[in-house]
């Protein structure tokens, strides 16, 4: 039976999202109207991909959570589909909170997340507790289960925190459910908690699969754990990191454990530590595992740092990236949009060995809803160029750009001047893989971002940008001689 608050939330966004339509991305997934964070439950179900993510369907701010639902069937063109849960018990009166689904083995569907209770103290304090709930459906309608939280307080570890306990990711396997959360350890820093069950209702903790010791950032968000390429990979979103190099940036982060998993002991052994992405705005990724068995990946574009700057009249905030599928490539996690994107592809314009010296423009290479490659190398045999960039979303006033210089292989993407009305972090830097001056850079254009993928995927930056619409020209400009070869489409989604 649908409660009253989740009611009101379908009916409002039946009423509200007709009206801005218009403004939001072709190609990425937005809530409609109103709020949005973390993707959820992003998994196969009867033949489709189901996506939910955090939402507040009332306002442009964060509010008490709600899951929002699209579904699709190549990540490509989604079908927006009633709101599927609301705060609407004791146990979640403040929040459903970010978790994962799974289709059971009867055909019905089954959500898990968690449920959020606020306690304020005599002394004024509030203190959240989170527990873990699952509600069951048919794919648009769902009930939360009569013996919610299914894990409560005292099936948490030993001196595992009751207040930061949050974000579990479900999956079937051999038979049983296993389960993934992040609890925050004694130390003040985050571990993630692994468990499994025979029903989904009643579940055993196993061990803790891995923890931070205070060395990737503090409490570890939103993980997700899959087997990839003969090896097991955890991402978490860490917050209140410390800065390491120029691999990790400080605040609300994104980190990528690839290891081998001891299912002995049920623990994952560590071989490489990264960023899953470098850009600006991208936090808290789930994957699935398609149909055809590829593992794909899709992002909260935005992060906490720069969630207050949106354009003035907007009625929507937050969108995911665009799905990614994800492998493994000399010990490190790379990335490209899947595949089904070419699909969707009109009007090539292409250009070979084009020598760039200077600042230069190329006829029909422009827009803002585009898929275009741009590699280059030295043109110049006896001297390597300083640096080369790109100008993208440029107008007299406006541009976005993106700067390599081969003495460092650093990539510096600058959004100063792409239209953000607020003042909030607008530029990143970041290494890369390259070669004697070799790069191949991928720019993927919605109409407020900018995901940018270096050499086939090996690195992945990601950008809000509000540069106004008619800001579409793209520029080339370099220090010393680049040969750059380009490829461009336009990417259009009816």
């Amino acid at each position: 039976m649908t409660s009253k608050k989740l009611q009101r939330a379908r009916d409002f966004e039946k009423k509200y999202s007709p009206y801005v339509a218009e403004e939001l991305p072709k190609f990425h997934v937005t809530g409609g109207i109103g709020w949005i964070n973390d993707p959820n439950g992003f998994a196969p179900y009867k033949g489709e991909y189901h996506l939910f993510y955090q939402y507040y369907p009332y306002d442009t701010k964060w509010g008490p959570m709600h899951w929002g639902h699209v579904k699709t069937t190549d990540f490509m063109r989604w079908e927006r589909l009633p709101a599927a849960l609301a705060p609407d018990m004791d146990y979640d009166k403040d929040g459903c909170f970010s978790g994962g689904a799974v289709e059971m083995p009867d055909g019905r569907h089954l959500l898990m997340y968690t449920g959020v209770r606020n306690v304020r103290r005599k002394n004024g304090k509030i203190d959240s507790f989170q527990t873990q709930c699952i509600a069951i459906g048919d794919g648009v309608n769902y009930e939360k289960y009569e013996g919610n939280p299914v894990i409560r307080s005292e099936d948490i570890p030993e001196n595992g925190s009751l207040h930061d306990f949050r974000d579990p990711k479900i999956w079937r396997e051999d038979g049983m459910y296993y389960m993934v959360v992040g609890n925050r350890t004694p130390d003040t820093s985050g571990s993630i908690l692994y468990y499994r069950s025979e029903d989904a209702i009643h579940w055993e903790f196993v061990n803790k699969l891995a923890s931070c010791h205070n060395q990737y950032g503090k409490m570890w968000e939103c993980p997700d754990f899959f087997p990839l390429d003969g090896k097991h990979v955890l991402l978490t979103s860490p917050q209140e990191m410390n800065a390491v190099g120029v691999e990790f940036h400080p605040g609300n982060a994104n980190v990528a454990i690839i290891g081998t998993f001891d299912k002995e002991i049920h623990h994952l052994l560590r071989d490489n530590v990264q960023a899953i992405d470098y850009g600006l705005d991208f936090y808290a990724p789930q994957t699935l595992e398609t149909y055809d068995g590829r593992r794909v990946m899709i992002g909260w574009m935005q992060n906490w740092e720069t969630v207050g700057s949106h354009l003035p009249d907007q009625q929507f905030m937050g969108q995911m990236t665009i799905p990614r599928e994800l492998s493994i490539r000399n010990g490190r996690l790379c990335q490209n949009p899947v595949r089904e994107i070419e699909n969707y592809r009109s009007v090539k314009i292409a250009y070979q060995n084009v020598m760039m010296t200077g600042e230069n423009s190329l006829q029909g290479i422009n827009g803002r809803f585009i898929d275009m490659t741009v590699t280059i190398r030295p043109g110049n045999e006896a001297s390597m160029y300083r640096w080369f960039k790109i100008n993208v979303a440029r107008d007299g006033e406006h541009c976005t750009s993106i700067r390599f210089k081969p003495a460092t292989n650093i990539i510096r993407i600058d959004r100063t001047q792409s239209g953000l009305p607020c003042d909030i972090v607008n530029v990143r830097e970041f290494p890369v893989f390259a070669g004697n001056g070799e790069l191949k850079l991928r720019l993927i254009m919605d109409r407020y971002s900018l995901e940018v993928f270096v050499n086939d995927g090996e690195q992945a930056a990601t950008s809000v940008i509000y540069t106004p619409l008619e800001a579409k020209s793209i520029s080339f400009s370099c220090d010393g001689t680049v040969l750059m070869d380009v490829e461009k489409y336009d990417i259009i989604v009816d």
